[in-house]
């Protein structure tokens, strides 16, 4: 519901006089290839556990995890560049929903990679072993969802710049 408001303001205010116009940072692109990449690194995780194949399991997640701090680094890579390019939250409103919008997404992927490297520490305890598919069809969804999200975001900041 937060990026659905966040929409709605945006295309409210994209209409007023002193919107500044701007182009999606190239290493977006980048990163959307490696959200993408690691959804199909938990499907085929999640698979794994199902199969009770855990080695496969804890390489896939190890993977997807990856992929998703990979996703954050140039998540942060592509602020920074338009940052140091003048592109800063006080300069225009048009930055701000930039800023806003991406972020909170690049946070809520962070939120997630905390949530997949405390599942790979839990798949390699030695304590004990639990085969309750609930927590990786749970990470599943929320990854999914943060997934398809990026890519809405993405295509809504393009078309609507």
């Amino acid at each position: 519901m937060i990026f659905a408001g966040l929409s709605s303001a945006y295309i409210v205010k994209r209409n007023q006089a002193n919107w500044i116009a701007y182009d999606v940072p190239v290493i977006f692109y980048y990163s959307t290839a490696a959200i993408l990449l690691s959804s199909v690194a938990l499907m085929l995780s999640r698979k794994a556990f199902i199969d009770r194949q855990m080695r496969q399991y804890q390489t896939w997640l190890f993977f997807t995890l990856v992929l998703g701090a990979v996703f954050v680094i140039l998540q942060y890579e592509g602020f920074k560049d338009l940052w140091e390019n003048g592109f800063t939250v006080t300069r225009n409103v048009s930055f701000s929903f930039f800023y806003v919008i991406v972020g909170m997404h690049a946070l809520h992927v962070a939120g997630g990679v905390v949530a997949l490297l405390l599942m790979y520490l839990k798949s390699h305890s030695k304590r004990r072993k639990n085969y309750n598919q609930l927590y990786i069809d749970l990470m599943n969804t929320y990854w999914h969802f943060v997934d398809i999200l990026w890519i809405y975001l993405l295509v809504f900041l393009i078309i609507m710049d």
